[in-house]
């Protein structure tokens, strides 16, 4: 399995991953722009969103884009950490396999 020590923003765990993220809030579209090392080298999917960052609005606009890229309903896909951070932990529930290859998938060039 792969992990954020692999080079990817993502890790394994028993009910399904947990993903880093780092979101631009009104980024002009909703799109996931792929995978990005950050300057102290960790790994995180680059995802963008038309929503402000006020009251949650952008936080909810990105678990609705995962959401819908990887084919699960909203309630699969959790905030664990960095609710007002531009770096956000997520959790979503799954199959680990299945969702690490659709997140290879979904992170690769556009």
């Amino acid at each position: 399995m792969t992990s954020a020590a692999g080079g990817l923003p993502w890790t394994a765990t028993a009910d399904g991953l947990r993903l880093s993220v780092r979101l631009t809030p009104r980024g002009g579209r909703d799109a996931i722009d792929g995978i990005e090392i950050l300057s102290d080298g960790r790994p995180v999917l680059k995802a963008r969103v038309r929503a402000a960052p006020s009251e949650g609005e952008a936080n909810a606009a990105l678990i609705a884009l995962l959401a819908r890229e990887l084919g699960l309903p909203r309630s699969a896909v959790t905030l664990a950490t960095g609710a007002t951070a531009r770096v956000k932990l997520l959790a979503i529930a799954g199959d680990p396999a299945a969702l690490a290859a659709r997140l290879e998938a979904a992170g690769g060039p556009r």
